[in-house]
């Protein structure tokens, strides 16, 4: 009879995404997440096969909780019109007081390059926020009449200025200045 699991695994990799945003994949040991974790050697190859998996694990984690939170905010019509569910979503990124920046943004500059599974996984997030940007402009009131050509390409230019507004944050860079970026951006729309 297997021993049940003694650790919660999203808690656990909870932790273990805090180590590869801090260090990358690469320069993240295994005892660096060991000890994040707060999980025994065993206990840790019980439920993953290596440090690959324990980092597609926190891939898909932050995709369930960060991704899926952007996504359904810029998708309910009940949270208010389109282009406020977008300010809304990108003065979260302006507010956010850890300033860790966006595990998505580190997964396509540190693995998606070299891991074909990361890249597919990075892929079907970006587009899942860029398609939930659209969705977010088609229901509001000043840009819901506009060609779908006209909102793919508008949905594009936020979802670009989203990640880059998640960079700047990690960088330090100023709120006052973040929110300049964001007014700028939607000052047309």
């Amino acid at each position: 009879m297997a021993r049940p699991r003694e650790f919660d695994i999203d808690e656990a990799l909870d932790h273990a995404m805090g180590v590869f945003w801090a260090k990358g994949y690469e320069a993240a040991s295994l005892q660096d997440l060991l000890s994040a974790m707060k999980i025994a050697r065993g206990s840790l190859y019980k439920a993953f096969k290596d440090k690959r998996s324990i980092y597609l694990a926190a891939l898909d984690l932050y995709d369930k909780t960060t991704v899926e939170t952007g996504v359904s905010l810029l998708s309910d019509p009940e949270a208010g019109d389109g282009l406020s569910r977008i300010r809304t979503l990108l003065e979260g990124v302006r507010d956010d007081e850890d300033r860790r920046g966006c595990f998505l943004c580190n997964a396509a500059i540190d693995q998606a390059r070299v891991d074909p599974e990361v890249e597919a996984r990075v892929a079907a997030m970006m587009r899942r926020l860029e398609a939930a940007f659209s969705t977010a402009l088609k229901q509001s009131k000043r840009a819901g009449r506009w060609s779908a050509k006209r909102r793919t390409e508008t949905a594009r230019f936020i979802f670009n200025t989203y990640m880059g507004l998640r960079v700047l944050a990690r960088s330090g860079y100023p709120t006052r200045e973040l929110q300049a970026i964001i007014d700028a951006a939607l000052r047309d729309l």
